[in-house]
């Protein structure tokens, strides 16, 4: 490759190609220069890395139409003039990454650790209240620039996986909380987790099963105006063959008459 080479020539396609021309070319050089296909060959590599950059810029309408009109130069920085005979100076290209995360990071933030290649990692900050989906975008993380140009972006796109206890809605954290009989009917001081660390929760007195408690500031760790969980009581009998509830509770039911389902309307 001469060192005067534009993008157009890098690719081996005319100033006018199409999109798909270029996307074409593109696709059968890099199949042929890959490193991977190329193990120890310093010029298949730097080959590639200038087709991959020569990419990067062609297969942007925008950046491409800067280019075309001499705003921008091969390595998409303003105010070079081209054909100065300088040589072939473009950005690296940008790398793809998926990362997946604990609900709990994801409430809370952290760094976490991603494999970039066999022996190449990466600490990642996880900002409070990172969606599932959502992409960070790490400046010069990417493949190297050629020609001294700068390198491309690392993109991670963020998974957030499921979690044995909570949920996410919106800024909330919900959470569902079993109780036996005895907290339920007499109240209690109960332990419960959340994203920073368990806290301990009131249980009033007479909490049926499905009653929502809230626990403020304890959901999403977004710093300006974190949200809350909500805590949604399940009571659980527990040992249903006591026989001292069973008997307790066959003289005292007919004497507290209650259906629980009035005024449900029958199938």
């Amino acid at each position: 490759m001469a060192a005067t080479q534009t993008p157009y020539q890098v690719l081996g396609v005319k100033p006018d190609a199409s999109a798909d021309d270029i996307r074409k070319a593109y696709r059968k050089l890099a199949k042929q220069f890959h490193p991977d296909l190329n193990p120890g060959k310093a010029e298949a590599e730097d080959r590639f890395k200038s087709i991959s950059a020569a990419y990067d810029l062609l297969s942007d309408a925008e950046k491409r139409g800067r280019y075309d009109r001499g705003e921008i130069d091969e390595s998409g920085s303003a105010g070079r003039r081209r054909g100065t005979g300088e040589g072939f100076r473009a950005r690296g290209a940008d790398r793809h990454f998926t990362l997946t995360i604990d609900l709990v990071i994801g409430a809370v933030g952290g760094k976490q650790r991603l494999s970039l290649a066999p022996d190449e990692w990466l600490d990642v900050t996880i900002p409070p209240g990172i969606e599932d989906g959502q992409v960070l975008r790490l400046r010069g993380k990417g493949g190297p620039g050629f020609g001294g140009g700068q390198a491309g972006d690392a993109l991670i796109e963020v998974r957030v996986a499921p979690h044995p206890l909570f949920r996410r809605d919106g800024d909330n954290i919900l959470l569902e909380l079993p109780v036996s009989l005895a907290e339920a009917v007499l109240g209690a001081r109960v332990s419960v987790p959340t994203v920073t660390g368990p806290v301990t929760m009131t249980i009033p007195k007479g909490s049926d099963t499905g009653r929502q408690l809230r626990l403020r500031g304890k959901g999403i760790q977004k710093t300006s105006n974190p949200g809350d969980e909500i805590v949604t009581l399940k009571v659980v009998i527990g040992q249903s063959s006591d026989p001292e509830l069973a008997e307790f509770l066959e003289k005292w039911a007919p004497r507290r008459p209650f259906d629980p389902r009035q005024g449900m309307p029958s199938a």
